[in-house]
């Protein structure tokens, strides 16, 4: 029974801290995703492209076939003001970079958790 108030005592810590993240710091994260796994950022530094980018959902994906092929389209007017775009190839890149990252996630929990759980009694408390 004290072992899972630990858990979820340490549970809800982690995930307090990863939900303390600044919705800039979530995008910020989300777009070092989308760079590690090939996606091609261009600037919406014309007004050109600042309408194209504007016309795109903010902070999410948009799927359009060019010449049969799936094209992702990723646009951020907050933080880089660009959208990102990337292949099916970047697509499956970037997913495998999330579950990744998802799987880190729950590592470093799951060493929170142990490391609460540790008998420190025939050792004593290390620090005074």
């Amino acid at each position: 029974m004290t072992k899972q108030i630990a858990f979820w005592a340490v549970a809800g810590m982690v995930m307090g801290i990863a939900g303390c993240a600044s919705p800039q710091q979530q995008v910020a994260q989300k777009e070092d995703l989308l760079a590690a796994a090939g996606f091609q950022v261009k600037v919406a530094d014309t007004p050109q492209r600042l309408a194209a980018m504007k016309s795109l959902p903010p902070n999410k994906f948009v799927t359009r076939v060019v010449n049969g092929q799936p094209i992702y389209q990723y646009a951020d007017p907050l933080v880089c003001r660009c959208v990102y775009f990337g292949t099916q190839q970047n697509w499956g890149a970037y997913r495998q970079e999330v579950l990744a990252k998802q799987l880190a996630d729950e590592a470093q929990m799951t060493a929170i958790m142990n490391q609460s759980a540790w008998d420190w009694g025939p050792w004593g408390w290390p620090y005074p």
